[in-house]
C-alpha cells in the first residue's frame, strides 16, 4: 500500500484531528514521513482540515471571471474584466491557438486582441468568446 493510500485509509477510518497525530498513526503502520513530505501528499490528495478533522475535499474547477468583449474595428478586439484577472484571460486566449490572432496585450483589466490582416473582427470575437467558454 503506498501512503496516499494508507493516509486516505487513516483519514475515513478514524478521526484525525492534526498532524502529528497523523504521522504517529502512519509511523505506526510501518510508514514513517517527514512532516513537509506528509504536508505535500495532503495537498497532492485533497485533503484539508474542516471541521476540525482531516479529510479529502473535492475541488471544483476556478470559475472563470466575468469578462465584455468590444469590436474595435478595424483591427482590434478588447476584452475588459475586473482588476487582476486579465492576465490570466489572455493566456487562456494565447493558448487556444486561434489562427485569426496577430498579438495581444494584456493589462490589469484590459486585454487587447490584434486581429491578423484580412481577419474579420466580429468572426474573430466569437472565436475569442468560444474559447472563453470552453
Amino acid at each position: 500500500m503506498t501512503v496516499d493510500q494508507l493516509i486516505l485509509e487513516i483519514i475515513e477510518g478514524e478521526t484525525v484531528t492534526d498532524q502529528a497525530t497523523l504521522l504517529t498513526m502512519l509511523a505506526g503502520r510501518g510508514r514513517a514521513v517527514t512532516q513537509p513530505t506528509l504536508s505535500r501528499h495532503l495537498k497532492k490528495l485533497s485533503v484539508m482540515k474542516v471541521n476540525g478533522r482531516y479529510q479529502r475535499v473535492e475541488r471544483s474547477a476556478p470559475e472563470r471571471p466575468e469578462y465584455s468583449l468590444v469590436e474595435a474595428p478595424p483591427n482590434l478586439v478588447i476584452l475588459k474584466t475586473a482588476p487582476g484577472h486579465a492576465p490570466l484571460l489572455g493566456v487562456i486566449i494565447d493558448r487556444a491557438g486561434i489562427t485569426g490572432i496577430a498579438g495581444s496585450l494584456a493589462g490589469d483589466d484590459t486585454v487587447f486582441i490584434a486581429a491578423a490582416a484580412g481577419t474579420d473582427v466580429a468572426a474573430l470575437r466569437e472565436e475569442i468568446e468560444a474559447a472563453l467558454e470552453g
